[in-house]
């Protein structure tokens, strides 16, 4: 990667691990900035949710950021972390400063989230274009639906400024009504098929694919899968399109160094490759935790939101073979109370091979990964994924679906097992050629050293941004200099 390092990079996101995350966004929102601020001046741009304004609570002002349409003026506060990573903060309690998760409470998604990530995506704009007096952006990169009408701001004020838009789920779109596009600024003329609309409605995921300057995915292979109907959402056409002009791609997401069973004081035991008494000591750790018998057999685990797009249910199905072998299964995540409550009726007909807590706790998790030998994770789509990531990291072998980032990370027969087709059938296979390996402890040891060995660093998608910046500012820097 090259050190282009005066170049100034603004990363506008729903959410971030230091302070707020509801899945892998807030991972990747947390590391991708700092693997990349060695060679660029990166800062962060988040809303003051609570969590926020609790670790910055003198945060000082360094803006006024105006109203525009229905959107109210607010203040831009700049704060540093620990190890010094600038995070610029929208400080409008009336938006931000609500319990919950970013997106809503229990009573479902907040109304006025059109309102609320219209706000954001216009500071993002905002700052990029220098409403600190002190920065300016010379590329903007945005994250999701809810930064992506930034593109399109800065598009209507007939900005060339750079964007990069990275598309972390594709079946997140951020739709809205029609009827109020007018109060978060959103001009007729872009409500069209070349611009925002939806099958009559405004989508802020489709703005920012069609205003981009690029497009990401998270993995090659679900950059791929996107642009086929079947995974299309709808947005295959534009896809397609903006693959054809070479304005997507797909740049895998990695895992911060704390994932590293050598060292992590979350565990047990820490442990390496080919220190299996760690490992077992992390196993009976769970076990105890969990409530489930001390055994000899095989521990699989399920570190997940509790959805459909995870199949929980093929899981579930799963279950039953793996009970029936001798194996037992802990389950730690929370999402559709249906899966809830069907984990929690297997682990009531089996106290002893099964345990589920409903929730999540960091330590927990990691405990888990390094205690089990096979991750059930087989999603019906998956962008990237992480858990299969950090279960090779701790010598656990995922079984995947062969489907976007999991087709890329991991390697069947070699650190995990792949099946093709969404079905209980489909996993069952895959889970009954785990149990043939777990019976051979030679070939179950040799997996889990190429699994250990695997590395999943930052590295390799901080040259991947580093070289799509490059070529967005470039190109940008030509196309000034000819409109000059």
């Amino acid at each position: 990667m090259g050190s282009p390092l005066r170049r100034r990079i603004l990363y506008a996101t729903p959410e971030m691990a230091d302070f707020v995350k509801t899945g892998g966004l807030g991972e990747v929102s947390a590391a991708l900035p700092r693997a990349l601020r060695a060679h660029y001046d990166v800062r962060v741009l988040i809303p003051g949710y609570p969590q926020v304004r609790s670790a910055f609570p003198d945060i000082p002002v360094v803006a006024r950021l105006e109203g525009h349409a229905g959107l109210p003026a607010c203040d831009l506060g700049l704060a540093e972390t620990a190890d010094g990573l600038r995070v610029y903060v929208i400080l409008a309690p009336e938006l931000y400063e609500r319990g919950g998760t970013p997106y809503g409470d229990a009573g479902g998604d907040f109304a006025d989230n059109d309102i609320r990530f219209a706000r954001l995506s216009l500071a993002a704009a905002d700052l990029a274009l220098g409403a600190d007096p002190a920065w300016a952006a010379d590329l903007l990169h945005l994250h999701d639906w809810q930064a992506a009408l930034a593109p399109a701001y800065l598009a209507w004020r007939g900005s060339r400024l750079p964007s990069v838009l990275t598309v972390h789920n594709l079946a997140y779109q951020g739709l809205f009504p029609r009827e109020g596009m007018h109060r978060i600024g959103v001009p007729e003329a872009a409500f069209q098929v070349e611009g925002c609309e939806f099958y009559g409605q405004l989508s802020f995921l489709k703005a920012g694919l069609y205003y981009a300057s690029h497009v990401t995915t998270v993995s090659e292979t679900y950059a791929r899968e996107i642009q086929t109907e079947e995974m299309g959402c709808g947005l295959d056409g534009l896809l397609r399109v903006r693959a054809g002009q070479g304005r997507l791609a797909g740049i895998l997401n990695g895992i911060d160094e704390s994932w590293d069973p050598r060292t992590d004081p979350h565990l047990a035991l820490t442990f390496e490759a080919d220190d299996w008494k760690g490992k077992r000591a992390n196993a009976e750790a769970v076990r105890r935790a969990f409530g489930i018998a001390v055994s000899r057999g095989p521990l699989f685990a399920i570190v997940s939101r509790l959805v459909h797009q995870k199949g929980i249910d093929l899981s579930l199905e799963a279950a039953h073979t793996i009970v029936a072998e001798g194996g037992q299964l802990v389950v730690i995540g929370q999402g559709e109370g249906r899966f809830e409550n069907a984990l929690r009726g297997l682990a009531k007909r089996h106290p002893d091979q099964v345990g589920v807590q409903v929730g999540f706790e960091e330590g927990q998790a990691r405990r888990i990964f390094a205690g089990s030998d096979f991750l059930l994770m087989p999603s019906r789509f998956e962008p990237c994924g992480l858990a299969q990531m950090y279960a090779q990291r701790f010598g656990s072998l995922p079984i995947v679906r062969q489907t976007g980032g999991l087709a890329d990370t991991v390697e069947d027969g070699a650190t995990g097992f792949t099946f093709s087709d969404p079905s209980p059938t489909g996993l069952t296979g895959a889970v009954r050629r785990a149990l043939d390996v777990f019976g051979s402890k030679k070939r179950l040891n040799a997996m889990r050293r190429k699994a250990m060995a695997a590395r999943f660093g930052w590295d390799r998608a901080a040259d991947g941004y580093a070289d799509l910046y490059a070529r967005a500012i470039g190109n940008n820097v030509a196309l000034r200099w000819s409109a000059a």
